[in-house]
């Protein structure tokens, strides 16, 4: 009897397991994402980014939980000032050149430059900065929601904007 038990619950749990699997399976399905780089659709960057940049939400919602893939295109001396975000921060380097510095005051002296091809990871919490030393594109991934704060509130373009 103990043994018809343990058999009946084993095949449950195999079963359910079978199923998860099988969901799993379906979701990865229905949430793939194929684009080729002129599928994008770019347009303004948030306005926690200087907006003389181009912004492109290539999968996921930034603003949710979840992982999360987005492009920024910035012409040669576009500056991201002095922040910190709440997650770690994946940053590919598309095209062009980009410069990475940690702090809180921005030191173009000691960033380091990233060609095309490079890749930082830039732990949760950490102070950094960017620049792109030419014209670039570089593509960010990580867990939402994304935010952005940054070391000095005088340097957030959306403050800037409001009290306009």
């Amino acid at each position: 009897m103990r043994k018809s038990i343990l058999l009946l619950v084993s095949i449950v749990l195999a079963i359910a397991a079978m199923a998860v699997a099988q969901d799993t399976k379906s979701d990865m399905k229905s949430s793939m994402v194929m684009s080729t780089a002129d599928e994008l659709t770019w347009g303004a960057p948030p306005p926690v980014f200087e907006q003389n940049a181009q912004f492109t939400v290539v999968s996921g919602d930034p603003s949710k939980a979840g992982l999360y893939v987005v492009r920024l295109k910035m012409p040669a001396g576009y500056k991201i000032m002095p922040h910190w975000h709440p997650t770690d921060e994946h940053a590919t380097v598309l095209s062009g050149t980009f410069a990475l510095g940690m702090g809180d005051k921005v030191d173009e002296a000691s960033m380091k430059e990233m060609p095309a091809g490079s890749y930082g990871l830039l732990p949760a919490t950490m102070h950094h900065y960017a620049m792109a030393k030419t014209d670039c594109i570089v593509q960010v991934h990580g867990m939402g929601p994304f935010a952005l704060t940054y070391v000095n509130p005088n340097d957030d373009p959306s403050t800037r904007a409001a009290k306009k």
